[in-house]
């Protein structure tokens, strides 16, 4: 069992992973459709801070709105903060208490999965340039780079985690 403190630390910095991870994936993902780095960022912005919900603008160039891109990577920090922060609190749940790994393990799933999900339906209005499938692969690879993390930090921890859930 972890202290409180690497707890903490541990939470922090599987959210930090997670939300660099889909930061970065987007600036790519965007730059490749030779939109510009910060579009889906400045559109999920708008749409979450501004109310847009046309999606017909989307087949537009539209100017970046700082405050909207700026509230919308602090609201997307503090969930991925608050997710990573839940998740090492599950793994480690599921260390001291082997009995419910199982029950953790099909948590930390739905969790994903309906991250994905609620993503997906409160971006619904741009779609057209937010597909399912980048919503997907962005959560995947948080998950996979931050489970790498956690892998690296605590030697063993797969094996005992799923020892546990079998």
């Amino acid at each position: 069992m972890m202290p409180a403190r690497s707890t903490m630390r541990d939470g922090i910095t599987v959210g930090l992973i997670a939300y660099a991870s889909v930061a970065v994936f987007y600036s790519v993902f965007d730059l490749l459709a030779t939109r510009g780095s910060l579009y889906t960022v400045n559109l999920l912005g708008k749409a979450v801070f501004r109310g847009l919900r046309d999606p017909g603008v989307t087949g537009l160039p539209i100017p970046l709105d700082l405050t909207a891109i700026f509230w919308y990577n602090a609201l997307h920090l503090l969930l991925s903060l608050a997710i990573g922060l839940i998740v090492v609190r599950l793994i480690e749940q599921a260390e001291r208490h082997h009995s419910q790994a199982t029950l953790m393990l099909i948590v930390i799933v739905a969790g994903f999965v309906v991250t994905i999900l609620a993503v997906g339906w409160l971006t619904t209005s741009i779609r057209p340039v937010l597909p399912w499938w980048s919503i997907v692969v962005a959560n995947g690879l948080a998950t996979v780079l931050a489970g790498y993390y956690l892998v690296r930090r605590r030697p063993g921890l797969m094996g005992r985690f799923f020892a546990f859930a079998g």
